[in-house]
């Protein structure tokens, strides 16, 4: 790893939005599979839900812009298309730049 590989950020695609009631399960199921053809700049990808509701947030982070879009191939646009009726409203979409990542250090065994 070099100096220009500190300069470089990640790129998020967020998506926030509410399934129709008991819709959410179905959703998770498509989005596994949707996530599953990634390839090219994929650096892992989150499903969170708000407990006791059919409200989430998809957080899927990239390498870049040009790999996110890169990825949206036939296949991930077909499962895209099964996945918007179970939308109870279209969900918002954003796309964000990673600017501060703070992870835990390594602990070292005594």
């Amino acid at each position: 790893m070099d100096f220009q590989d500190f300069l470089r950020h990640k790129f998020t695609h967020v998506v926030m939005g509410e399934f129709k009631p008991g819709k959410f399960e179905a959703a998770k199921k498509l989005y596994e599979e949707a996530v599953l053809t990634y390839t090219t700049g994929f650096k892992g990808a989150y499903l969170l839900q708000e407990p006791g509701t059919d409200r989430g947030i998809s957080i899927i982070f990239w390498e870049s812009v040009e790999d996110m879009e890169a990825n949206h191939s036939e296949i991930y646009q077909d499962i895209l298309k099964q996945m918007m009726p179970l939308f109870a409203e279209p969900p918002k979409t954003v796309v964000y730049e990673l600017v501060c990542e703070i992870t835990p250090e390594e602990t070292e065994e005594v």
